[in-house]
């Protein structure tokens, strides 16, 4: 097994390392408005009930629309979507419609009130599980309510955010299945 030399790297860039999954984003709605924000830091919590866990700032926008509807959507994007991503993030829902400004459908939920965005590979429908974090940390503890995932492809080409700019592309799969047992499946 090769062992890897290492080198002493600075705290503020640890995240090009350990950002745990893909960049969503992220749909509310409340008072008849609605928006869309990126997101990478989040993680999941718990199989069952299915706990999902995120970090939105204050200063976001969505931050107030989501607190408030104490529900929302999180979405997952393809590489194809990669650019729309980055616009989305450097821009204000506070100041344009997004939906409408980076052409995307608003899809009805079947149980919140935030909409689907259609053109996303897979959407989470949420509602608030536990927000007693969020005064403090701004993190959000959701419960997936519903799921909603598209049959192909089966690996899909997710966006990961490394930071400064730059994406990883999730790319070749590797199975260990024959190693984790049955109920980890």
């Amino acid at each position: 097994m090769k062992r890897h030399a290492k080198k002493d790297y600075p705290l503020h860039l640890i995240r090009r390392h350990l950002e745990p999954g893909p960049v969503v984003l992220v749909s509310s709605a409340w008072k008849g408005k609605t928006n869309i924000m990126t997101m990478g830091w989040h993680m999941m919590m718990e199989f069952t009930p299915a706990l999902f866990g995120c970090i939105i700032s204050n200063q976001n926008h969505s931050f107030t629309l989501i607190r408030n509807a104490g529900e929302c959507v999180v979405n997952v994007p393809t590489v194809e979507l990669a650019d729309t991503v980055a616009q989305i993030g450097n821009s204000t829902g506070g100041e344009l419609d997004k939906f409408a400004a980076f052409g995307l459908t608003p899809a009805r939920a079947a149980i919140v009130e935030a909409p689907l965005i259609a053109e996303c590979y897979a959407s989470f429908e949420c509602r608030l599980y536990d927000g007693s974090q969020i005064e403090k940390y701004n993190f959000f503890i959701w419960e997936v309510v519903k799921a909603h995932v598209a049959p192909t492809p089966k690996y899909p080409r997710t966006i990961h955010y490394k930071g400064e700019g730059e994406f990883r592309v999730a790319g070749d799969t590797v199975s260990l299945r024959k190693r984790f047992r049955a109920d980890y499946l």
